[in-house]
Formats: C-alpha cells, structure tokens, sequence
C-alpha cells in the first residue's frame, strides 16, 4: 500500500478536526463572562468545498462552549463532540457514527491531547504551528498555522489529491459556485 501522502489523502472519506489551535489560533479571549474565539473565513468556505465534493465532517474539543457550537451550526458539521478528554476512544466512536473506517479519516490536530486520535488516524495531518511531538507524528504538516487558513489548505490537499479540486475550481470559474 502507498503510505505517501498524497495517497492518504486519496483514500479520504471523512475529516475530523480539533477545534482550538486548529480552527482558531489557540487564544482565548474572555468578554462578559463569555469566551469568544475567533474563527477563519477560508476555512469557513472550505468546509463547503468539502460537503460539496461529499466528505464527511467532524468537529472534536477538548474544551466545549456556546461559540463552537454556533461555528458548528454555521459550517453545517455533521457531528460536533466536546469536553473530550479521550480523543484516540471519541475519534473511534466518530468513525463508526459516520461509517467510516479509521484508515479514511484525516484527523488534524496541534497539541499533544490529539496524539491519539493522530495514531488512529489514516491520514494524520498536524498544523504548522502544532507542538514538534505532534508535527514528527503525522503523515503531513501545513504550511499554515491554526486560525490561519490551516483547515482549508487540508481540504484542497484532500481535494486535489481525490481529483476533485479542478472541476470545483472550473465550477465556480463558470459562474457556478
């Protein structure tokens, strides 16, 4: 079997991200007793990019909160889970609510509480400003960081790499998006 990224990539059915320091910078701000976090545009258009071409998608925290649920509800997620402390047994449990096998996930992480859900994973990607126990785990590391456009560039890899990405781009090209 080719291990080759790319190849990993082509065998993808579902993505399963990590929240904070993935989908946003890893900072917290507090505001009237609420925490706000702050999420990426091209990201936000990539989890459409990703429904589109039929990829399943999945959200995984370890903390929780009104702001991840409403990002959650905005990009359409499939399936959000939160306050996870065990991520290698919720990555498992996603994958058959999704019915897929693990070795079709791409899970994306940045700290040392995904390394589980990494090790599960067929397709284990970390962002470029993950912790280096994490980047020297994966099968790809992103040139972007967290919050940063990190989720999308993971999408078009996917894409490009299912042969997926020229005809969206033709599509939307044409007026069609």
């Amino acid at each position: 079997m080719d291990w080759s990224p790319e190849a990993r990539a082509a065998r993808v059915e579902a993505i399963i991200f990590d929240v904070d320091g993935v989908l946003t910078g890893g900072e917290l701000v507090y505001g009237g007793g609420e925490e706000l976090k702050i999420f990426n545009v091209l990201d936000g258009h990539g989890f459409v990019l990703a429904r589109q071409a039929g990829l399943k998608l999945a959200l995984l925290s370890g903390r929780g909160g009104e702001a991840l649920r409403k990002r959650a509800a905005d990009l359409k997620i499939d399936h959000l889970r939160e306050g996870v402390v065990n991520k290698g047994a919720a990555f498992l449990e996603l994958c058959g609510i999704l019915r897929v096998k693990p070795e079709e996930v791409c899970y994306v992480g940045d700290d040392l509480i995904d390394l589980p859900a990494l090790r599960e994973a067929g397709f284990p990607v970390a962002v470029a400003n993950a912790v280096p126990e994490v980047r020297e785990r994966v099968a790809w590391v992103t040139t972007r960081s967290g919050g940063a456009g990190a989720a999308r560039e993971v999408i078009e890899y996917i894409l490009k790499a299912r042969g997926r990405w020229e005809t969206i781009v033709k599509r939307y090209a044409e007026g069609e998006g």
